[in-house]
């Protein structure tokens, strides 16, 4: 495992893919604060492990997550890793979804992320070392029908991700952007409630293990961006030199 620190931060610390990366950082010997509203999986987080401290964090509250930060580091000391893993996922098309749950999505998936970075990393770069992971998705890379608000925050969290790094490429501080395609955890349920895209039913699945270990390897080359799976990298190349190709097999999947 690349993390060489003693205090671990995860978002969204309370399922899937945030509850994997704290127990397994916890396995490692790692403290580690998860943050999340859902107290109960948070409790199943920390199941077994006397170094997982949860707290109840709404993150798209920015007075909070500041509070909940300067909290983790009065309980447990200086922050050595971030990772912002929450997030929500609903679908549907953009004319016949919610708008309220379009800006919901919004403000928890890029909101949550701008909240934890102002609050988390200006410790880090002070200190000049610690990694900083932010969750992104193929979706933030590759727009698809029937998503276009997911689309778009994940979009948002890539862009915001690599112009945070290139301000502080040079502060010692590690940085990843982790873009997979469907993982399998209860995150995904939310989509599958909703509508899922023929397109994204078709392509590949994985699990959150192995998106863990992606991120670990991408750390440990100094490489920004993390793109798990075998599909993802065909699918990064194909969005950037080929986007009208991408389109036209987007609508002969969806049929419209």
């Amino acid at each position: 495992m690349a993390f060489k620190g003693k205090v671990a931060l995860i978002t969204g610390g309370g399922s899937g893919m945030g509850q994997t990366a704290a127990r397994k950082l916890a396995e490692q010997g790692a403290q580690v604060a998860v943050f999340d509203v859902n107290e109960e999986g948070m409790a199943k987080t920390a199941e077994g492990f006397a170094n997982v401290r949860p707290y109840r964090v709404d993150i798209s509250n920015t007075d909070e997550v500041h509070a909940a930060v300067k909290q983790v580091e009065a309980d447990l000391g200086p922050i050595d890793r971030v990772a912002n893993a929450a997030a929500i996922m609903p679908f549907g098309k953009l004319l016949e979804q919610d708008p309220k749950v379009q800006l919901k999505l919004m403000d928890i998936n890029y909101g949550g992320l701008v909240n934890i970075a102002t609050a988390a990393l200006p410790g880090m770069v002070a200190r000049g070392s610690g990694d900083f992971i932010s969750f992104s998705s193929m979706s933030g890379i590759i727009p698809g029908l029937l998503m276009g608000g997911y689309c778009a925050t994940k979009g948002a969290v890539q862009m915001y991700t690599e112009i945070l790094y290139h301000e502080n490429m040079h502060s010692g501080v590690r940085f990843c952007v982790v873009c997979p395609p469907p993982v399998a955890t209860p995150l995904w349920k939310q989509a599958e409630d909703t509508v899922v895209p023929r397109l994204v039913e078709s392509g590949e699945t994985l699990q959150p293990e192995e998106v863990i270990d992606d991120i670990e390897a991408c750390l440990e080359k100094g490489e920004f961006m993390s793109l798990p799976g075998k599909q993802t990298r065909t699918g990064y190349r194909m969005r950037r030199f080929l986007p009208g190709f991408v389109w036209k097999h987007a609508h002969k999947a969806e049929g419209f």
